[in-house]
């Protein structure tokens, strides 16, 4: 890696994996992501939660890194979402991502081992020194049971290679710790779409969004106008959004997004065991939220 640090910021969309009868559907994907570069986007995250990692094979997971990057490389940034809780497998993913030119790589913490501090620290270590590669840390204790303290974020943050943190832990008061603890240069990016407005008061400088599946265009201009400082504007387009934001996550991520996507004729609805059709109670939550914000 140069010495520039990339500067990954602004509305990243967390891509859903399309589905029909039973397989990727690559034709939608590579759609989609011409949808979200069309509509103003920031940069897209492949095979991230959103997009069902823990449901792709290998042969899948890379795949979807090589589509994504065929239509979006030089355009818009591409993080390849190369997480694991088995250090040389995360590894691997980050080798195959290089290769195919990913511009960065989204690392979970390690879920269900649950490593101590120490141990993340050496697995994050690990990953930095092996592929040279930016690397976005991803903390989502809810998912992971695993929280990465903001005192072992600005351990892992001096390494070059560690260059931003998507948080969701939904504290944005971590946000201060963290611009404290780490790097001038690095970037904190909110993890949470109705979390977004909150992390920006604290100096955040993007968000990686489940909302921009739906919404590129609205949740990219959100984006815009904090970059500016212009808070009021943010606040206007989040009072719009924010029944969806929230209704999004009625049920397991990505059910209720694929569900209203598919509403949209944008996809197919489908996900992978164990996941499973949204209920009928949320599919009339998921449609009363998207009426308000306008679909």
């Amino acid at each position: 890696m140069s010495n520039n640090i990339p500067n990954f910021s602004g509305s990243i969309t967390a891509l859903i994996t399309p589905f029909k009868n039973g397989k990727v559907d690559e034709k939608c994907f590579q759609s989609l992501v011409e949808r979200q570069i069309s509509e103003g986007i920031h940069g897209i995250v492949p095979v991230g939660t959103t997009g069902e990692s823990a449901t792709l094979n290998d042969e899948e997971h890379w795949r979807v890194f090589e589509l994504a990057i065929e239509v979006a490389k030089g355009k818009v940034p591409v993080i390849a979402g190369c997480g694991s809780n088995d250090t040389v497998a995360a590894i691997e993913h980050m080798q195959v991502a290089k290769k195919l030119g990913a511009d960065g790589a989204l690392i979970v913490a390690p879920y269900y081992n649950k490593p101590n501090q120490a141990g993340l620290i050496a697995h994050f270590n690990a990953l930095a020194g092996a592929v040279d590669l930016p690397i976005v840390v991803y903390n989502i204790p809810g998912r992971t049971n695993v929280d990465i303290l903001p005192a072992t974020m600005g351990e892992i943050a001096k390494h070059k290679n560690v260059v931003a943190l998507k948080d969701s832990t939904g504290d944005p008061s971590r946000t201060a710790l963290h611009k404290a603890l780490c790097k001038p240069e690095f970037n904190i990016l909110a993890g949470d779409d109705n979390l977004a407005l909150g992390f920006a008061a604290y100096g955040a400088v993007g968000a990686v969004s489940v909302l921009s599946n739906l919404l590129p265009k609205t949740v990219s201009n959100m984006q815009n106008h904090l970059a500016k400082g212009d808070f009021a504007g943010a606040r206007e387009i989040n009072q719009k959004i924010d029944h969806l934001q929230r209704a999004l996550f009625i049920e397991p991520n990505p059910v209720p997004v694929k569900y209203a996507m598919a509403e949209l004729g944008l996809c197919e609805p489908d996900v992978r065991l164990p996941l499973v059709e949204l209920s009928d109670a949320s599919k009339k939550a998921v449609k009363e939220a998207m009426k308000l914000a306008g679909l």
